[in-house]
């Protein structure tokens, strides 16, 4: 079983890693390793780094713990990932500047306090609910094995179930010390864990739940037990990275279990090698997705702003503070990166320099080994990593993307076909007469993945879908995590559809973002044969203030939006087009590109 972790109290070591040209640190921080088929959400007083006699120009550790790998793969108690939650603040104005403040919030004291607990602190702790109604019959319905690790909340052992489900199967309990739930956020991370666990259910790439017990001291999660590692002991025993077929198999998996969490509504928040798990020490045994600690259920229409994460994985959005399920997107971009080439694509000595490289720098496709990767694969680690979140592709998109092609795996069901659709209704007759050109002018590679979402709808034998369509789609999809969600409220903004279908064509109109077309290399030819389409049909005289009002842009706008409108007959130019379809809100003092969805 591999090792897992769980979160990192602030004030640790400095933290030193290995550069991208191979020096490693002088002085590595020690850690303490957490085994465990899931990682019991706790504070570790450290990560470690490369080892210094490594002998992999790799990113990674070479692990010497122990553990029941597969043959050829050894653990790696020393992680490559830094803390999960972030110490250093940027100098103002950056948004690292909060993260102290959220962890005290979450965690209480960034360490604990010598000698007796104050009278006022007491009053506090006692104050905490620490009742979940969880059963309290953990003791007869499973038999505890051996402790596989510990981390600061408590630790994870083997069991054999009694009763139940779990009869007679192997599990992994995670056993959390109630007496580490120093705040009210910490409690509700555990039952939110739960929560979710409980919700999702079905897929073959997520670790199964079994039971939540407790007693006075303790909450016991019982789960699958995962006994083939983790993918980074897999990436360590292959010298750093995958061959491209291999990692196509990898990233698949990934892609799969990610896009079902998004269409529940949840996002994960700390997708990274660690907390990918095999079932069996096979070698083409199934990943499973682990620790939900840091997850949370989250609305069609809502954006989080906690910073939670492990540094070399977490999005720009998340240390700006607004963000929502695309944060999962750039991790699996840095995940794929790591298998395709064996480094970070972020990287530094500190963490705040990690966030710097994060926000302003780009990936590095220049060095060895990505001259020899094909071409297919660097764009789709590309479309991943766009620091504009609105530009990136789904998880249900990136299996229709011309790299994995091959692959014959089923697409799932998108929730952004969902928003797209929501959006396209709401706009103007002229917004869909442009939205109509645009679809026009895709490509094979585009029609590709809105023919699998389209055959997703299951089309009446007329050839169009209606609202019904878009609701039993969901249905046939849902959890109980999509009601905690509550993603089928969507459904009440697309009320249009009751009273008329949709064909194909005008799906397509409706389900494209612009966003995501303008990240591509070809996006200027695309939008020049576009606007041709416009031109021909659905062009017209507009005047400054008739844009403004199409736009919901104020009079600031007027003098910006002079430039968009052809002085020879007073149509949208080619520049004012493609403006239009971005969507632009100006006010007063500034200028803010915001997405029309």
């Amino acid at each position: 079983m591999g090792q897992c972790y769980g979160k990192n109290i602030p004030v640790v070591v400095e933290d030193d890693i290995t550069s991208r040209t191979g020096d490693r640190p002088q002085t590595p921080p020690t850690s303490t390793p957490f085994n465990g088929a899931v990682s019991v959400p706790s504070v570790k007083h450290s990560s470690a780094h490369s080892s210094s006699n490594s002998p992999w120009p790799s990113p990674f550790p070479h692990g010497t713990a122990s553990s029941p790998l597969p043959p050829g793969i050894s653990a790696s108690p020393a992680r490559s990932t830094p803390r999960r939650f972030f110490r250093r603040p940027f100098p103002p104005p950056s948004p690292a500047k909060h993260i102290k403040a959220s962890l005290v919030k979450r965690f209480g004291h960034s360490k604990p306090k010598e000698g007796p607990i104050p009278e006022d602190g007491t009053e506090v702790e006692r104050s905490l609910d620490k009742n979940f109604e969880y059963s309290k019959n953990f003791e007869t319905k499973y038999e505890l094995g051996k402790e596989v690790g510990r981390g600061h909340f408590g630790h994870t052992c083997s069991a054999k179930g009694k009763k139940g489900e779990a009869k007679g199967h192997l599990v992994a309990v995670k056993i959390i010390s109630k007496a580490k739930m120093t705040t009210a956020i910490s409690i509700e991370d555990v039952r939110r864990e739960v929560k979710i666990l409980k919700a999702l259910s079905g897929h073959q790439n997520l670790v199964k739940f079994y039971d939540a017990c407790e007693d006075a001291n303790n909450v016991y999660i019982v789960m699958e037990l995962c006994e083939g590692g983790e993918l980074l002991d897999r990436i360590l025993s292959r010298g750093g990275r995958y061959t491209e077929e291999d990692a196509k198999a990898i990233v698949v998996q990934i892609l799969n279990v990610v896009a079902f969490c998004h269409l529940q509504g949840v996002v994960h928040r700390d997708l990274k090698p660690e907390n990918f798990l095999f079932a069996t020490r096979d070698e083409d045994a199934p990943m499973k997705l682990i620790d939900f600690g840091l997850s949370d259920f989250i609305r069609p229409d809502e954006r989080l702003n906690d910073i939670v994460g492990s540094a070399y994985y977490v999005a720009p959005e998340v240390l700006h503070r607004s963000y929502t399920m695309e944060a999962d997107i750039w991790s699996i971009g840095v995940i794929t990166y790591i298998l395709l080439c064996g480094s970070r694509p972020f990287w530094a000595r500190t963490e705040s320099g990690i966030f710097r490289a994060v926000l302003r720098a780009d990936p590095n496709f220049d060095d060895s080994p990505w001259p020899v990767v094909t071409t297919e694969a660097k764009d789709f680690v590309k479309r991943l990593l766009n620091k504009d979140h609105r530009k990136r592709m789904t998880a249900a998109q990136a299996l229709t993307h011309p790299w994995l092609r091959g692959k014959s795996c089923p697409v799932p069901l998108d929730i952004l076909i969902y928003k797209l659709v929501k959006s396209y209704l709401r706009a103007t007759p002229f917004k869909r007469a442009a939205l109509k050109a645009l679809s026009k002018a895709l490509t094979e590679d585009e029609l590709m993945y809105l023919r699998a979402q389209y055959r997703l709808l299951e089309p009446h034998k007329d050839g169009r879908v209606s609202h019904e369509n878009f609701k039993m789609a969901l249905l046939r999809n849902a959890t109980d995590a999509m009601k905690e969600s509550r993603v089928l409220d969507i459904l009440n903004t697309m009320e249009q559809l009751s009273h008329r279908k949709m064909d194909f064509e005008e799906f397509c109109a409706a389900a494209i973002s612009t966003y995501q077309l303008e990240a591509l290399e070809k996006w200027e030819q695309i939008a020049s044969t576009a606007f041709e389409y416009f031109e021909q049909e659905g062009n017209r005289v507009t005047s400054v203030d008739e844009l403004a009002r199409e736009m919901n842009l104020g009079p600031t706008a007027h003098s910006i939006l002079n430039d968009w409108i052809r002085s020879s007959d007073g149509k949208l130019s080619f520049l004012g087009y493609t403006k239009f379809l971005h969507g632009v809100t100006i006010r007063s003092s500034n200028t803010r590109h915001q997405s029309s969805a």
